[in-house]
C-alpha cells in the first residue's frame, strides 16, 4: 500500500512539474564551445571578428525594440552586450534573469573622448549617479557580440 501511495505521489509531482521554456533565435547554438565572458573581454583582440560562444545571465534588455541584451560575466561587474540590427532578433524584456547562450562575432566600437564622456554620462544618469565629465581623460573601447544565434533558457 505504501508503494502505491509513493508511486501516486511521484506521478502527481511529475505531472505538475513545469518544463523550462527555451527560446531560440537565428542559427543553432552549440554550448560545447563556450568561452567565459571574462576571457573574451580580457583577450578581446584575439576574439575580434571571429566566431565565439558565450553564456551569462540576462541583466538588461532593450525596452524599445528588443535589439540588444546584456549578459553578466563570470567575473564581478563585467557585462557583454549582445546587439542585433533592429528586427533581426527581438529579445523579450521578460527574459531578464534568464540564462542565455549567444554565438557570434565580437566587434569593437572605439569612442573618441567626447563620445566617451557622453556615454559615461548616459550610464551615470541611468543609475541616478553624479558624473563629472572633466574627470574622464581617456577614450573607451566598447565590445559587443553581434550574434548569429541565441538560446534563452527561461
Amino acid at each position: 500500500m505504501v508503494k502505491f501511495f509513493y508511486g501516486l505521489l511521484v506521478a502527481i509531482t511529475m505531472s505538475t512539474c513545469v518544463q523550462a521554456k527555451v527560446y531560440e533565435y537565428g542559427e543553432a547554438v552549440d554550448s560545447s564551445q563556450l568561452v567565459d565572458i571574462s576571457r573574451v573581454l580580457e583577450r578581446a583582440d584575439t576574439y575580434l571578428d571571429k566566431p565565439v560562444t558565450v553564456r551569462g545571465t540576462i541583466i538588461s534588455v532593450c525596452e524599445k525594440r528588443g535589439c540588444w541584451m546584456e549578459l553578466s560575466s563570470d567575473a564581478k561587474f563585467e557585462r557583454l552586450r549582445i546587439k542585433v540590427r533592429d528586427g533581426d532578433m527581438v529579445f523579450p524584456v521578460s527574459a531578464k534573469g534568464s540564462q542565455a547562450i549567444a554565438k557570434g562575432q565580437l566587434h569593437v566600437i572605439n569612442l573618441d573622448l567626447s563620445q566617451t564622456k557622453r556615454y559615461l554620462a548616459m550610464l551615470a544618469k541611468r543609475k541616478h549617479e553624479d558624473f563629472e565629465p572633466d574627470s574622464v581623460t581617456e577614450a573607451l573601447s566598447i565590445y559587443q557580440l553581434i550574434p548569429t544565434g541565441v538560446k534563452i533558457l527561461d
